[in-house]
This record gives C-alpha cells, sequence and structure tokens, in this order.
C-alpha cells in the first residue's frame, strides 16, 4: 500500500503533495514502483496535527480518487469523517481506513451503506493528545480488545465480516516500548480472522531505535515491513513502494 498525502503537515512528506496536481503525480510514480494499493489522505494524523475541515480534505483527496480511478488499482481512502468517505466511494475509492474505527459521527453508515473495505484502527486519544503519556497494561490484549469490539460495531451495521481490516495503530498513542509489542506479537492480531494492515513506515519508533531523522528511516522501514510481513500482516503501507516491494518478495517465496 503505497502513501499519497495530499497535506502540508504530514510528519514525513508533508508539503510534497500539497496539491491534487502533484499528488496524483506522486500516485503515479508509487504506481510505476509497485504498489498494489495506494492509501489517498488529505488530513495529517501525525501527532500534534490539527483537524481540517471536510471541505478543505474533500478539495485535496477528491481530485486525486476521480483522476486515479480508471487506473485499475484499488484505491484507500485515510479518513474519519462520514461525509468524505460517501463522497469518496462515490468516486471510486474501494476502501476507507479510518484511524478512528468508524466512531465517528455517521461513519458507521457511510460504510454500511457501501460494500467497499474498512480498515479499522487503534488508537489511544486523538492526534492532540494520543502521545501524552500514553499507558496499558497489555497492549497487546487492549488493543486486540478494542479491534474485537470495532468489527463487532461494524458487522451489526451490516458491514460483513469480509469487508474488514485492521491495523494495531502503530504509533497512535503508543511509547517506544508499545510499538515493540505490538510488532513482536503482531501475529496474534491474525486470530481476529481478517487481514491484518501494518503501517510503520518512517515512524518515529524507528527514529528513537535507529537514532535516524524521519528521511533517513529507509533501512530501518523496510527491515520493519519484513518482521510485520513475516509475522501475518497482508498488507504493508509504506512510502518507499519499490524497496519495500523488493524485500517483500524474498519474504513470499520463503513463506510458501
Amino acid at each position: 500500500m503505497g502513501i499519497v498525502n495530499v497535506t502540508p503537515d504530514s510528519f514525513s512528506d508533508g508539503g510534497h503533495c500539497a496539491s491534487p496536481v502533484s499528488g496524483i503525480g506522486h500516485a503515479l510514480r508509487l504506481l510505476d514502483e509497485g504498489a498494489d494499493i495506494l492509501d489517498i489522505g488529505g488530513e495529517s494524523s501525525r501527532p500534534g496535527a490539527l483537524p481540517v475541515s471536510i471541505e478543505e480534505e474533500l478539495r485535496r483527496v477528491l481530485p486525486v480518487v476521480e483522476a486515479l480511478c480508471g487506473r485499475n488499482v484499488p484505491l484507500s481512502v485515510d479518513t474519519c469523517k462520514a461525509r468524505v468517505m460517501r463522497e469518496v466511494i462515490a468516486a471510486g475509492a474501494a476502501m476507507i481506513n479510518d484511524i478512528d474505527a468508524l466512531q465517528g459521527e455517521g461513519a458507521l453508515d457511510a460504510a454500511a451503506d457501501s460494500s467497499v473495505a474498512v480498515c479499522l484502527m487503534h488508537k489511544h486519544g486523538t492526534p492532540q493528545t494520543m502521545q501524552h503519556a500514553p499507558r496499558y497494561d497489555d497492549v497487546v490484549a487492549e488493543s486486540m480488545a478494542f479491534l474485537q469490539a470495532r468489527m463487532a460495531a461494524a458487522q451489526a451495521a451490516g458491514i460483513g465480516r469480509e469487508r474488514l481490516v485492521v491495523d494495531p495503530g502503530f504509533g497512535f498513542g503508543k511509547l517506544l516500548e508499545h510499538n515493540i509489542a505490538l510488532l513482536r506479537q503482531l501475529d496474534r492480531f491474525t486470530t481476529l480472522g481478517v487481514p491484518v494492515l501494518a503501517g510503520l513506515s518512517r515512524k518515529s519508533m524507528l527514529g528513537q531505535i535507529t537514532g535516524l531523522e524521519v528521511n533517513e528511516r529507509l533501512i530501518p522501514s523496510v527491515a520493519a515491513a519484513v518482521i510485520a510481513a513475516m509475522k501475518g500482516a497482508k498488507i504493508i503501507r509504506v512510502h518507499d513502494v519499490k524497496a519495500t516491494r523488493e524485500a517483500l518478495q524474498i519474504v513470499n517465496a520463503i513463506n510458501l
């Protein structure tokens, strides 16, 4: 899954694709590098990020979805707003990637009224508060319990289990020790019975381990992607598609 952040303030590539035109160009480059899915986002969810209006988010993402919907690649849109969900689905999006796990007003109904896939993510707090001393007794068990509850809510709303994906939410209200525990025990999430998405690319946990700045984290990001895939993740969300794809070809060969 290649990341297309049409935002001025994302933690790694904020401003690189701040307009729909540059976002479309970046998406096409990721396709050339071998992306199987594109994840388009118009609102940063980095720690401390401020929310944007529905209108601004749509202004950023809708032209990108419309331009790419004929490219024969599934398009995911990273949003937690029901109206944005409805409009991008109408424009051709095949997946909603919701960091709020469909807890927002109208989000469950927006997803249920469609046939698209939905990724439910665990996070602690909001982007403004999530890194303010998060605490867990057992981060893996608590994250799994939350995701199981959100899966049940989604199914009760009419979203079939076959449409669901789960994401443990690396970096979303987690300290380094929590992120390491999640990665070490990522295979436990596969027992939920739906595909697991892992998003570790360039994240601060990798910088904390290596001391590298955000744009120097290619090798740590690929290493984390390989570990995630070997522990059962089916979707790997990355900035660096070509290098990650090449590494995962080896994982796939070994795992056969």
